[in-house]
């Protein structure tokens, strides 16, 4: 390059401190009717510096490369193969030729142009731009003075292909940035250059401290972007890799957001509760929890009605942090149904057997759990990892393998329930309301099953319904049908629960003639409230003249005949005594396992949703005339 007056040199160097200037801080003050105005600016300054560099350039006799943009020519680039790089790698990090400085610096302003173009939503200018830097590139190898040039084009690139939808493509260009970043720091590792020190005067050149850390940012975006493009990709593994040693940088570089890091933290937890990795999902929701305080405390209500950003504020916090305990509670229940599916036999009940077997097999993880903890990837530095630490200690990792260590987790499942339901109310949140209560109400269910006392398992049932019946009935079918139907069958499940309860606690009884009149009332009233509602489901699947649907779709088809079937199995085992009382309702329990089985007859298709309560209905469909034939013969002998 010809030679540069110093005081050339500066005007480039203002010019370029100018652009930044415009385009990060000026940017944000830009009018609503001009929103872009600031970065035009810059990139007009942009273009002056390009234009300069080029002079200088054709001054010292080398050929004048025909770039594009509005710097030079346009021509169409298509995404490269990346070889390039490879034999970039292969002469090994060392300082760059002149010529590939120059190139460097060249391309450095090719990139600040293409970023201002996407940034402008000129994203076919800003494609050009970025692609003449990679082909400036080319005539360079890697080096401390150009390797920031080279992870950061590729970054810009792959978030440009992916918000096209062209997530193979994005793929290449990060996670060549990846190895590039890899290799770099394998072969050589010194502090690089940031690409503002290609337009710094001598005195403004930054740190080897800074330019560590500017480095080690751009290359923790390569992964926040291949954690998105993997997750696009469906490799959820290497997606969740990528977002937590993200995360794990973030924290590290503290360049983050505390409620946004938060947030992404809560959300790889649920990754991990999906696996039944639940020390890594507790780790996250710690995490979560400890660096979002850091966002501050809530604004009072009476701030929030003075100040309209202390009102964004306190909803934002509100809402995030709700966000969390959600994700909290997802935790808790998680961890409880996955012990109960470890420990429940054939029918459901604990086996003891299976318990003491994995009480045994618990002494031998607890000894591993040390270990396990020092390979995971944790979060914190030293001003927080202990708060995190503490966190973790009040909720337990390991499966709940009886009624005390189950109790301990519905307890904090439940106290995070209540601090959802502070921010997500009924009044404004139906949707995220009732799934709070779906899942305070399945806390119950999943404690339940530890509790070897009857009568108490029956009032944690009755708990669900308390908290589901009043809801379910205000909801208005004709905007939340589907919510609605859910809550329906739940409730008749939950009732069909609590009879089986007291049916079995009947059954150690001698008989039922041997039952006071209250205790069968009280187990005729479960028995028609599980009916009712089993009713209430099927009759939201009729026309609106009430007329049954002859084909069921996917959707509701197994809820449909389970419902019926269980109609039918509840109106036989209504205790009546009086024979004409049982004959009628018999034949409403013939009628319904008739259905089953002619609906199946008529649609094969069924048969393999419902394989186990069909054979039942057509064992019914046989032996329930017969019954009622005999109490029909009886009747007419007494009479």
């Amino acid at each position: 390059m010809a030679s540069v007056s110093s005081d050339e040199w500066r005007a480039i160097c203002d010019k370029f401190t100018n652009a930044q200037n415009l385009t990060v801080v000026e940017s944000c003050n830009d009018p609503d009717n001009d929103p872009f105005r600031s970065k035009y600016k810059a990139r007009e300054l942009l273009r002056e510096i390009y234009c300069s560099l080029k002079s200088f350039e054709a001054g010292d006799g080398e050929e004048e490369e025909e770039s594009g943009g509005e710097s030079g020519v346009q021509r169409p680039v298509e995404p490269p193969v990346d070889g390039q790089t490879e034999e970039a790698f292969s002469q090994g990090f060392c300082g760059d030729s002149p010529a590939g400085l120059r190139a460097a610096k060249l391309g450095a302003v090719e990139y600040y142009l293409g970023v201002n173009h996407v940034d402008t939503e000129e994203l076919s200018a800003g494609q050009e731009h970025l692609m003449n830097c990679m082909k400036l590139l080319e005539r360079c190898r890697v080096s401390s003075e150009n390797v920031s040039l080279f992870i950061h084009v590729r970054n810009q690139l792959g978030i440009l292909w992916a918000g096209r939808d062209e997530t193979e493509t994005a793929q290449g260009f990060l996670e060549t940035a990846e190895s590039i970043y890899q290799r770099y720091m394998k072969e050589d590792g010194s502090p690089p250059f940031d690409m503002t020190d290609y337009f710094s005067t001598e005195e403004n050149l930054l740190t080897h401290q800074e330019r560590t850390k500017r480095f080690e940012l751009a290359y923790t975006h390569s992964m926040y972007y291949l954690a998105q493009v993997y997750k696009n990709l469906g490799e959820t593994e290497r997606a969740a890799t990528y977002c937590h040693s993200t995360l794990q940088r973030q924290l590290k570089l503290n360049q983050f957001s505390p409620m946004e890091w938060a947030l992404n933290a809560a959300t790889l937890s649920q990754y991990y509760i999906t696996k039944g990795r639940y020390m890594e999902g507790r780790h996250c929701l710690s995490a979560a929890t400890v660096i979002s305080g850091l966002a501050g405390d809530v604004p009072s209500e009476a701030a929030a009605q003075e100040s309209e950003t202390e009102s964004e504020r306190r909803e934002q916090l509100r809402q995030k942090r709700a966000e969390i305990a959600r994700c909290w509670i997802k935790y808790c229940l998680n961890l409880l149904q996955d012990s109960k599916k470890l420990l429940e036999d054939s029918i459901g009940e604990l086996d003891t057997d299976r318990q003491e077997e994995m009480k045994r097999a618990r002494r031998l993880e607890e000894e591993e759990e040390e270990k396990e903890r020092k390979s995971a990837l944790l979060f914190g530095s030293e001003d927080t990892f202990d708060s995190i630490a503490s966190l973790e200690e009040k909720v337990g990792c390991l499966l709940p393998l009886d009624f005390n260590e189950a109790r301990a987790i519905f307890l904090v499942g439940q106290n995070y329930v209540t601090q959802a339901k502070e921010y997500f109310q009924m009044d404004g949140y139906v949707t995220d309301h009732i799934e709070i209560l779906q899942d305070h109400s399945s806390l119950f269910r999943s404690l339940a099953f530890y509790e070897e006392d009857l009568e108490r398992r029956c009032k944690m049932h009755k708990r669900r319904v308390d908290m589901m019946e009043p809801v379910c009935n205000e909801l208005n079918s004709k905007y939340y049908l589907m919510i609605r139907r859910q809550m329906m069958f739940e409730l008749a499940e939950t009732f069909n629960e609590m009879m089986d309860l007291k049916l079995t606690l009947a059954n150690r009884q001698d008989d039922s003639e041997s039952l006071d009149s209250h205790t069968i009332k009280k187990f005729n009233n479960l028995c028609s409230a599980s009916a009712k509602y089993f009713q209430m489901f099927l009759d939201s699947l009729c026309s609106p003249e009430g007329k049954q649907p002859e084909h069921l779709e996917e959707e509701v088809l197994r809820p449909a005949l389970v419902a019926r079937f269980r109609v039918a199995r509840l109106y036989s085992r209504l205790i009546c005594t009086a024979p004409s009382g049982q004959v009628e309702n018999l034949d409403k329990s013939l009628e319904h396992y008739k259905y089953v089985v002619q609906y199946c007859d008529t649609h094969p298709e069924a048969v393999a949703t419902v394989e186990t309560e069909l054979e039942l209905s057509r064992e019914m469909v046989g032996l329930l005339p017969l019954k009622i034939n005999r109490l029909k013969a009886k009747m007419t002998a007494n009479n």
